[in-house]
């Protein structure tokens, strides 16, 4: 998978009360992110039903480039910063790019 595409998919559940910053937190990892070596898309969304309910869809070059996007400062900040507003930890899943 080291040189295959590979997808993203990375749920994010904020405290009730807390959607508000969560979702500008969130917000501020779109501009650098999309400007980091193999980012192919990334996209945040909000559910219909729940506005404390988020999630990152995002596409990879290479599982490379996405271990160098996890190890950005930028990233890790927000990480340590939102903790306290999240319920639980960011579940993400990863996906092969097959067809």
């Amino acid at each position: 998978m080291a040189d295959q595409g590979v997808s993203v998919i990375a749920h994010i559940q904020a405290k009730k009360g807390a959607e508000e910053k969560v979702k500008q937190q969130l917000m501020s990892l779109i501009a650098p992110t999309r400007s980091e070596a193999g980012c192919i898309t990334y996209v945040l969304h909000q559910a219909v039903d729940d506005a404390c309910h988020f999630m990152f869809y995002e596409n990879w070059v290479s599982r490379k480039d996405l271990d160098g996007h996890l190890k950005r400062p930028y990233l890790k900040t927000f990480m340590e910063r939102a903790k306290d507003f999240l319920e639980g930890p960011v579940k993400i899943t990863l996906w092969e790019m097959i067809g």
